[in-house]
């Protein structure tokens, strides 16, 4: 071989192996990652049942799903420009209004928040209400998440002050179930399965059930709009057409958990998910299903109601003209197919 064959063959080569890196690259940018605030929980059920039933798919996206146990970890990795959205509690939009940076929520997975206050049975006798939070530590899933929300919003409502308690970030599922079993915190807020394993075991009671309309409204005062997919305003309005795309997946989803039994969605999810124990799987899933929406639509009255919450005991929402229309869309929603 001469050396001008040499030369040609060899930039043939590096002029493929620069449209490999090119193509990589390109695949890598129509990736759209979603950072999940706790992938096997049943409060984001929609974001793995929509990849599993092949909806992403079918609308032509590449999604990429990342798990973070706490809610607020997951935020932190979306501001920093690490993923594009976040499947988290609708109120995070209110309360980063007020720290000055925007995001909203495109489609609305749950009306209420779908969590529960276990109390420690060995507590059982003790915490008869939130009024008995005195003295005690409270498991949340990581300081300034929406069960920290949540939690300090219950306190306050029942007349206590943060110092009249502690607040333990113990993080979800088996941490938080390890968490009441070694007694580590007296009562705290979780989500299903954990919630439905604790009451099966005997090793924890509900205290509160903000998994079904009524009790949360009698609680929080209204519906409290909850598990979402959020993500920045910028990005939203520079990728329209993506997010059109993601909002019709999940609106598919959303219509297939309205038609189908507990079971049938349970068939629909890693078996890892069941924890060894299907029955008390779709047990705790049927539990939890009435704190979907039918349609992905944000429930009327929903974000004042969470503004009215978080404004009790977050002097930084309080003070700030928190413009609700900023938080969340209903366009994608009412354009979906």
């Amino acid at each position: 071989m001469n050396a001008i064959s040499h030369v040609l063959k060899m930039t043939a080569v590096a002029a493929a192996m620069a449209a490999c890196s090119f193509g990589t690259a390109q695949a890598q940018d129509n990736t759209i990652t979603l950072m999940v605030g706790g992938i096997s929980k049943i409060i984001y059920l929609p974001a793995k049942l929509t990849e599993n039933l092949g909806y992403f798919k079918d609308e032509g996206l590449n999604v990429k799903l990342l798990s973070e146990p706490a809610g607020v970890n997951a935020e932190n990795e979306m501001l920093a420009g690490a993923v594009q959205g976040v499947v988290g509690f609708y109120d995070h939009s209110i309360d980063l209004q007020s720290k000055g940076k925007e995001v909203e929520s495109v489609v609305q997975f749950a009306q209420v928040p779908g969590e529960v206050e276990i109390v420690a049975t060995k507590q059982a006798g003790v915490i008869k209400s939130p009024a008995d939070f005195k003295g005690k530590t409270l498991g949340v899933t990581g300081l300034g998440s929406s069960t920290d929300f949540l939690t300090q919003y219950m306190a306050y409502k029942a007349g206590l002050k943060h110092g009249d308690y502690t607040i333990l970030p113990v993080g979800g599922g088996n941490t938080f179930i390890a968490s009441i079993k070694n007694n580590r915190i007296d009562a705290g807020m979780t989500t299903d399965p954990g919630a439905t394993q604790l009451v099966a075991s005997g090793d924890g009671k509900i205290l509160v059930d903000m998994r079904h309309p009524e009790p949360t409204a009698k609680v929080l005062g209204g519906l409290y709009p909850a598990a979402s997919l959020y993500m920045p305003n910028s990005w939203v309005a520079s990728h329209h057409d993506d997010v059109q795309k993601l909002v019709n997946a999940f609106v598919k989803t959303m219509k297939y958990m309205q038609t189908h039994t507990a079971a049938q969605i349970a068939d629909q999810m890693p078996k890892d998910y069941y924890g060894g124990d299907k029955a008390l799987y779709v047990k705790a899933l049927e539990a939890s299903l009435p704190s979907f929406t039918a349609d992905g639509r944000m429930p009327k009255g929903g974000p004042e109601t969470v503004l009215q919450v978080l404004s009790t005991f977050k002097p930084q929402v309080k003070a700030a003209h928190i413009d609700l229309s900023k938080t969340y869309t209903t366009a994608f929603v009412d354009a979906a197919k």
